[in-house]
């Protein structure tokens, strides 16, 4: 039996824990050792203390005995499928879903070269991790590889995206956080847009490419406070909060300047980031237009209300500790996916239990839309179509 009890579940974020030396292949040589220097990349070389030993469990017989038993037990580097590329497969079969949307852990943030200036190396690194995940998911079409492109250069982000788009990329991450020198609606960008638009896949922020809590909310006086895997690096309750902020912005501009009405049918998604602040930024940004529509030619151009253009085009995938329920009853039916966030542990060991009793008052048609309709709708020709609704499996 699998972990979806053979009910048709798409799963909407899910990631690799990639070891030391994942992006070598794949980096265009000249580059590399001015990669490898970098300290950022170097600070997350001194963090992965678990690689050897994540190499040497997964190589022992009576460990991988049963992984298939605890798919959703094991996390992080333990669990089956986590970083070796023939164990993904068995491992989304254990699991049970139709299809995965697979990202990145190791270079979530893309190694703060966003924020530098060094254009030729931010970009490097964002079509070597490209060119990592596609050859990662070609193993099974089930596995859908998202692609990084970064918003700083236009001319490199258009080139990037023609490249990821040609490698097979299923979606396009962008980061939340706004560009340098220029706003993440800015014309030069429309290519980016256009060119996913006819590929028919979405475009997604995901956790790590947000603005970062101010350190100095921390200095309370008060000893450190641990967080899910014991240290102080990963979120905390204050830590958590502004983790939607740069993406509320990001996509309020994106909407206000008519980007989203320009491409009306480009599908988005918010992935990792909750989903809590969706009804009240909707009804936010509906607030702004009609406080400022008077004096902004832009908002007289809108299509609809700021709300009823999220609905159509933002598909969002929430924590399993939220009130999933609610946030759907407050935004829209069509809007909100399931996810496990496997493998990490931040996900839960049982994230559709939650969900289930979450959900467990709306009606049929909006958790079929929950557990595999809404998805499937932001996926839209990257998801072939014989994944859809697989015979095997049955409507949830």
């Amino acid at each position: 039996m699998t972990y979806a009890d053979g009910r048709l579940m798409h799963d909407a974020d899910s990631h690799l824990m990639e070891l030391p030396g994942c992006l070598d292949p794949y980096f265009q040589p000249s580059l590399l050792s001015r990669f490898h220097a970098l300290e950022s990349y170097q600070d997350k070389l001194r963090k992965m203390d678990w690689a050897d030993k994540a190499r040497a469990q997964q190589a022992e017989a009576d460990f991988r005995t049963g992984a298939g038993d605890a798919i959703m037990l094991r996390k992080n580097y333990e669990a089956h499928g986590a970083f070796l590329r023939e164990d993904r497969p068995p491992a989304l079969d254990a699991m049970g879903f139709a299809s995965q949307l697979v990202f990145t852990t190791f270079c979530l943030g893309n190694f703060g070269l966003d924020q530098s200036g060094d254009m030729e190396l931010c970009y490097a690194a964002a079509d070597a991790h490209n060119r990592m995940m596609m050859d990662f998911c070609a193993i099974d079409r089930r596995l859908l590889p998202v692609a990084y492109i970064p918003l700083e250069d236009v001319a490199r982000a258009e080139a990037s995206t023609r490249l990821a788009i040609e490698l097979g990329a299923k979606a396009l991450m962008v980061p939340s956080l706004c560009p340098q020198n220029h706003s993440p609606s800015h014309i030069g960008l429309y290519p980016v847009w256009e060119l996913a638009q006819d590929a028919g896949i979405p475009v997604v922020f995901h956790v790590g490419g947000e603005e970062k809590l101010n350190p100095m909310y921390k200095e309370n006086g008060l000893p450190p406070v641990k967080d899910f895997h014991g240290g102080d690096d990963n979120f905390t309750s204050v830590s958590y909060m502004p983790i939607p902020n740069a993406a509320m912005q990001t996509m309020a501009t994106l909407i206000f300047d008519g980007v989203w009405d320009r491409f009306e049918k480009l599908k988005w998604g918010a992935i990792e980031l909750g989903s809590a602040w969706l009804p009240g930024w909707m009804r936010s940004m509906d607030s702004a237009a009609g406080a400022f529509t008077r004096n902004e030619e832009r908002l007289q151009k809108l299509s609809a209300r700021p709300s009823e253009i999220v609905q159509r085009q933002l598909r969002v995938a929430p924590y399993p500790h939220e009130d999933v329920g609610w946030v759907i009853e407050n935004s829209g039916e069509n809007m909100i996916m399931f996810n496990s966030d496997f493998p990490h542990i931040e996900g839960g060991r049982h994230p559709l239990k939650r969900f289930d009793a979450s959900i467990a008052h709306l009606s049929d048609e909006t958790k079929t839309a929950f557990f595999s309709g809404n998805f499937i709708d932001m996926m839209g020709k990257a998801l072939p179509q014989d994944l859809h609704h697989p015979a095997h499996l049955r409507v949830a």
